[in-house]
């Protein structure tokens, strides 16, 4: 239990052989002396934990009663308040001379033991699914005026980078803190700038080397997008289709090919560059030519520059024309879709609360898949008009020495409004999409049962398919080209808001088919996924 000087905390026992204080002692009787606190001046914090033997809830505490002497109070457990189904609402009803100490931690929804869910799980305000933005609303409303403990433990942060973690925990309660405040309560005081909300994606950027520049070159061709530019005075080209821009970036370090940055439409770029600086995201430098758009830029967790554009098209004039001809029939894309970057084991969290509380993002519900390799965890972040959508993944436990190595694949998906058509017409085009495997369309007949015709379209196509109550989904992939990127067509039908998660083990497993297929007897890169 975090302790604040000159102030104790008294945890509830959980042994089962400790006595209950409703058999030993009437409601308000059971207090320690009150001799010792008074003449040293030590107050005595008593905390309710959720796995107690007796006292498991603060609205129990009144069995163990600290009115009647100044030094006797209650320290607050955000977590500890939360597994047994507290309405936090009663924290209000707490005289606020008697709160002695807040702990704050964060925590995904999670289904198990509560001591077990508390060692192994908590994090930091703003990477899992309570709002403690409303816990700590209610607390300062009762009166509390002390000061702010995170009380967190997890797996990955006992082995993560102390540096980083403590940035990590700076910016949570930055982010806490101006989040209660913009919730109306009077106490607090905004901590960083409102920012302005992402309203799209204006551009992608992958990072090619000599070797996989050409492939991906190669494969935007074939899926109906036209070179239309060169940076004037980077090694940038410019590859368009509809409203999606990617751009093909060689002047940056990472071999084989990787997402390197995205840009944002922003309606004040300047502001969302300020509460992001606020919060703690390194501000990148840039060399800027004359003329050029100023683009502010900052990094990731994962190191993905994040560039902030205006709502237009300015930045496009940084292009000169393409010496050739373009052909501009494409295939049916409109717009990209969303961007799927797989995270490094340590800095998950940490870009959880990056993309919310820095950018403003939604985070959507988790997902959890099997892969080759392991279970996968996912999660998405939109903004409200789901122009903006970023999909994050990581491995559930770091990989040892033990497993082969595997690369971290990550996608940028398109969108297209009849993926039958532009599936064909990429075919056509000789783009080297993802062979799916015949048993998956088996099973989809058995399990989702979709329109004969479709289906043959979709096992012709190899499209996927998934479904819910809101609508459809239907998507088909490109191989991996470099090592680790690839790209993805899909098409929503009426309300449907996921990503095809049911589709990922089958996914996954014919990218790696495919990638055992193309390295041959090579014993090293056989290992790959």
């Amino acid at each position: 239990c975090g302790n604040w000087a000159p102030t104790p905390c008294w945890c509830a026992p959980r042994s089962p052989r400790t006595r209950s204080p409703t058999r030993t002692c009437s409601p308000g009787s059971c207090t320690p002396r009150p001799s010792a606190p008074r003449s040293t001046g030590i107050r005595i914090a008593y905390e309710a934990l959720a796995w107690g033997a007796h006292i498991n809830t603060y609205e129990r505490r009144g069995t163990w009663s600290p009115r009647g002497h100044p030094a006797l109070g209650l320290c607050l457990d955000s977590f500890t308040s939360s597994p047994r189904g507290s309405d936090p609402a009663g924290i209000r009803d707490i005289p606020g001379e008697k709160l002695f100490f807040l702990q704050l931690a964060d925590a995904p929804h999670l289904d198990m033991d509560v001591l077990q869910w508390s060692r192994h799980h908590r994090l930091f305000p703003g990477q899992g699914a309570w709002d403690l933005s409303a816990f700590l609303d209610h607390v300062l409303a009762a009166g509390y005026r002390g000061p702010l403990s995170l009380e967190v433990f997890n797996d990955v942060f006992r082995q993560a980078d102390p540096g980083r973690t403590a940035i990590d925990a700076h910016r949570s309660l930055l982010a806490l803190r101006d989040a209660t405040a913009r919730s109306g309560n009077v106490g607090a005081v905004p901590a960083v700038p409102k920012g302005s909300a992402p309203t799209g994606v204006a551009f992608a950027e992958v990072a090619v080397d000599a070797e996989s520049g050409p492939l991906i070159a190669r494969a935007l061709a074939g899926l109906g997008f036209t070179h239309t530019g060169h940076h004037r005075t980077k090694p940038v080209q410019l590859w368009t289709q509809g409203e999606a821009r990617l751009l093909l970036n060689t002047g940056v370090t990472r071999p084989g090919g990787a997402i390197s940055a995205l840009g944002l439409h922003t309606a004040d770029p300047g502001a969302s560059a300020a509460r992001a600086e606020a919060l703690l995201a390194p501000v990148l430098p840039r060399t800027r030519g004359p003329a050029e758009a100023d683009l502010a830029a900052v990094a990731a967790p994962d190191g993905t520059e994040v560039f902030f554009c205006g709502t237009g098209d300015d930045w496009l004039a940084d292009f000169t024309p393409a010496a050739e001809e373009p052909d501009r029939s494409g295939a049916g894309v409109t717009r990209i879709d969303h961007i799927a970057l797989t995270q490094p084991f340590d800095h998950y969290d940490e870009a959880t609360l990056f993309y919310r509380a820095v950018l403003g993002l939604t985070p959507q519900p988790t997902a959890e898949y099997a892969a080759p390799f392991g279970l996968v965890r996912s999660r998405a972040f939109t903004d409200p008009a789901e122009r903006v959508r970023i999909a994050l993944s990581v491995t559930l436990l770091r990989r040892g020495d033990w497993a082969p190595p595997v690369a971290s694949p990550q996608h940028i998906a398109f969108a297209t409004d009849d993926i039958v058509a532009t599936a064909r017409a990429v075919r056509d085009r000789g783009a080297p999409l993802l062979a799916v495997p015949d048993n998956y369309y088996d099973d989809l007949d058995a399990r989702l049962g979709p329109d004969p015709a479709l289906l043959a379209d979709l096992r012709e196509l190899g499209i996927f398919y998934d479904r819910d109550a809101d609508g459809a989904f239907l998507h088909c992939y490109t191989e991996i080209l470099g090592g680790a990127v690839f790209f993805e067509l899909v098409q929503r039908i009426g309300r449907y808001t996921g990503y095809g998660a049911p589709n990922a083990p089958v996914r996954m497993a014919a990218h790696r088919t495919a990638r055992l297929a193309q390295a041959g007897p090579d014993p090293a890169i056989r290992q790959l996924r």
